[in-house]
């Protein structure tokens, strides 16, 4: 096996996307500024600029503003050399529906639209993207989120019956070979779109749990800030937690057919007892605003208060729904080693 670091084509590849994403975050540069801030060589920067002013991937702009030297010629990131597709597949109140965006590299929304379905099939979905590539064969990238469990690609325990079971990764990467397919359950990206708006820190432990309507609750959790997903991607099934009921008196109590709080405290304690989240914010249509106060007092009454989370409702999380799939979307493009080539 050949390490990455005697991988010369790997190292380029790495240095190419390191050059674009300091270009994505600056907006502009040059090479000097390019190779300050990757620590590459300015000849390296300079050859890379080149291949992607060629490809189209980056911008040539004019001269920079000189104060006495010669002046230096300015790039800008292409956020419009392709397209991202991002989709939610969602089972609400007995609706089942599908709402995508198209974006650009920079995750700017640039169309976007909900569609109902009787029924969500992996056909449903082909035929979504079939129609949406054909009239922007420019995509690069598609991220799908489920309502459900995504273990390899596979769909297991999934609110919408027809896609459970399903290989849903591998008949979309069959489909679509030149393009990265993602899928990813919704309670992760929602964790993941929350965690990146509440600009928490990569040490600050954070945890959500949502009670949605007609459906048993969930939750995910960020540790480290690196999703936690479990060695069976069964992290955050919250509805196996031994509440003392069954699943089925369980779903009646989510659905308003009794006291939500027991259920919802039962499952804040014993989340903070083993993550120690230091924000825990909790979701969904069955969880109002005006419950905070008695969830933290029945939390108080179990847990010391020093090891208590900050607690937040946020009963509508569809912006940062999205928001976490774009962003997945967008880093299933970058490599992910760490490595450049030193001056």
């Amino acid at each position: 096996m050949v390490r990455p670091a005697h991988n010369t084509q790997l190292v380029k590849k790495i240095n190419v996307e390191l050059v674009k994403n300091i270009l994505r975050t600056a907006g502009t540069g040059t090479k000097a500024s390019i190779a300050g801030q990757t620590r590459l060589s300015v000849a390296t920067c300079g050859t890379i600029l080149n291949e992607l002013v060629h490809s189209g991937e980056i911008l040539e702009l004019g001269w920079e503003e000189s104060s006495g030297g010669r002046p230096a010629r300015k790039y800008q990131f292409n956020a419009d050399y392709s397209r991202i597709i991002c989709m939610i597949v969602r089972s609400e109140g007995g609706v089942q529906s599908v709402s995508y965006a198209l974006a650009n590299l920079n995750g700017e929304v640039i169309e976007q639209r909900d569609q109902v379905h009787d029924v969500i099939t992996a056909d449903t979905l082909t035929d979504c993207l079939d129609q949406i590539i054909m009239a922007h064969p420019n995509v690069q990238a598609v991220g799908i989120g489920i309502p459900g469990v995504v273990q390899k690609d596979v769909i297991g325990i999934c609110d919408v019956p027809e896609l459970a079971g399903q290989p849903l990764g591998a008949v979309l990467k069959d489909r679509y070979e030149e393009v990265q397919i993602i899928i990813e359950n919704d309670m992760n990206l929602t964790v993941y779109g929350l965690y990146q708006k509440l600009q928490l820190d990569e040490e600050h432990q954070f945890a959500v749990l949502t009670f949605p309507k007609n459906h048993y609750p969930g939750a995910g959790f960020m540790v480290n800030g690196q999703l936690l997903n479990g060695n069976s991607f069964f992290s955050g099934e919250v509805s196996y937690l031994p509440y003392g009921i069954s699943r089925e008196e369980q779903l009646r109590v989510v659905q308003g057919d009794g006291d939500l709080r027991p259920l919802a405290v039962h499952a804040l304690v014993s989340i903070i007892t083993i993550i120690n989240p230091a924000t825990f914010v909790l979701t969904g249509d069955n969880m109002p605003e005006d419950m905070l106060d008695a969830l933290r007092a029945g939390c108080l009454d179990i847990i010391p208060p020093e090891h208590m989370p900050e607690l937040i409702i946020r009963s509508d999380t569809r912006q940062e729904y999205m928001a976490g799939l774009i962003t997945t979307t967008l880093e299933s493009l970058n490599y992910r080693f760490q490595l450049v080539e030193r001056k």
